[in-house]
């Protein structure tokens, strides 16, 4: 393991953290009101597959790449059992959870926030609401009532309310007959938590659709924010679906949490090839200049903690199988996707992030199509303006846009974290700006700023 990949250093414990929708209803922020960058790790079979040891290794290395969120599933599987061979309930009833197998929970949950992380948990999997799951069904797991649900919401909700953590209903799932239900879990998980935790819910990926919880759930009262599954395509151009949600009243948090996975197979079956780290920067830089809350970051080898010595029965999870890893999750977890992410929320939070509003009028020329697409934001104080350039093909900016008279211009690279210094400029005309490369997986981010204000930090 290459331990030189830190980007960030050890953080306090988050514990006792409570954390709320800013009052303009954009972003996260703590119970004193400081905003709260949202970047996630998709590590579902987190609370199944690793021992304690291994848990202490994943979570000091996600902490050191920057992730502030681990999302994982509670309950994923009646008969999945985790390393010390407990399953999560006791007679498959969701009324009845397994002590032995919860304790484990417990220990994983209370060790994530006293390392600085905040848990994103999934209640549990769509089918265990409804069993028809996709193209497949499973009766045998379907286990949740409108009554039995509010229990087990508010069971779990009680288990974890002195804890940090983010509830997810839906579970991969989209709602088609069972609404209720969830809206049952969820008055469950507000009422066991006394209202101390943000709920909303993992629908599955739809190409071609908007994959949104707006679509079902935008207006309900327990619904906090909204998120999106992007799904494993080569190039998803989820700026449209964060624009969606991001012009939705009343005004919510959006963000993809599951976006395109590093060294997943592209399931356009267009190419016979696998998502890169170009493809991981390219969508979390596109949604949170889009308007998104933070970003869902996802690895085909971290997500079932892949290990080739070490047998996976995807029945037991639900999990389709042919998604051919091929590395095992100590090795995944330096993955240069992993590192970009990391040095993407760096940038963010070397400048006011939250102050960003998506805006497109910023560019005078240069846009693209396709993958050559160019994402712009402008701090709503006209103090700084960020342009992700996905192909590093030249752009002018509408430099009267921000409102400093001396513009410092720098590229920022987002693949090293370095700035390169470009000059100086008046805040007047237009001004056309050429990175320093352009090669076909070469992005760079423009940053026109104050240098008096903002620092290279």
């Amino acid at each position: 393991m290459n331990w030189n990949t830190a980007i960030f250093g050890p953080r306090p414990s988050v514990k006792d953290m409570i954390l709320r929708v800013s009052p303009n209803g954009r972003y996260f922020v703590d119970q004193y009101g400081k905003p709260f960058f949202y970047l996630g790790d998709t590590a579902w079979t987190l609370f199944n597959r690793l021992n304690r040891e291994d848990v202490d290794i994943y979570f000091k290395n996600r902490v050191a790449k920057g992730f502030t969120v681990i999302q994982a599933y509670l309950l994923r599987g009646l008969k999945a059992k985790n390393v010390y061979g407990h399953t999560p309930l006791i007679d498959n009833d969701p009324t009845k959870l397994n002590e032995a197998y919860f304790e484990n929970v417990d220990y994983v949950i209370n060790r994530a926030n006293e390392m600085g992380l905040v848990m994103g948990l999934v209640a549990c999997w769509g089918a265990h609401v409804e069993a028809t799951y996709g193209k497949n069904v499973y009766p045998e797991e379907q286990i949740f009532t409108r009554s039995n649900a509010y229990t087990y919401g508010r069971l779990i909700g009680n288990r974890y309310k002195n804890n940090c953590v983010i509830w997810y209903l839906g579970g991969d799932k989209e709602p088609l007959y069972n609404k209720e239900e969830w809206a049952a879990m969820a008055r469950g998980l507000k009422d066991g938590s006394e209202n101390r935790h943000l709920v909303s819910y993992h629908g599955p990926g739809q190409t071609g659709k908007l994959p949104s919880s707006s679509i079902w759930f935008h207006n309900e009262e327990w619904l906090d924010f909204n998120v999106l599954q992007t799904g494993h395509a080569w190039t998803v151009n989820n700026y449209d679906f964060i624009t969606h949600d991001y012009n939705l009243k009343p005004v919510k948090p959006v963000l993809d949490m599951e976006a395109s996975y590093e060294n997943h197979i592209d399931v356009s079956k267009k190419v016979n090839r696998r998502i890169d780290a170009h493809q991981v920067r390219e969508s979390m830089y596109w949604q949170v200049l889009a308007g998104a809350a933070g970003h869902g970051y996802g690895c085909n080898d971290i997500w079932c903690f892949w290990d080739e010595k070490l047998y996976l029965n995807w029945d037991q999870y639900g999990f389709p199988s042919g998604l051919k890893q091929n590395t095992h999750w100590k090795v995944a977890m330096d993955f240069p996707g992993a590192i970009g992410v990391g040095l993407a929320r760096k940038l963010f939070e070397s400048r006011p992030w939250y102050k960003m509003v998506p805006d497109q009028t910023v560019i005078a020329s240069g846009q693209g199509e396709g993958e050559d697409h160019i994402q712009a934001a402008i701090a709503d104080d006209g103090s700084f303006i960020l342009a992700y350039l996905t192909l590093g093909n030249p752009v002018k900016i509408y430099m009267d846009r921000l409102t400093v008279k001396k513009v410092r211009a720098q590229w920022y690279n987002p693949r090293d974290g370095r700035f390169i210094y470009i000059g100086e400029y008046p805040n007047s005309g237009i001004r056309e700006f050429v990175a320093p490369t352009n090669y076909d997986r070469d992005d760079w981010v423009l940053v026109l700023d104050d240098e008096d204000r903002y620092s290279n930090g």
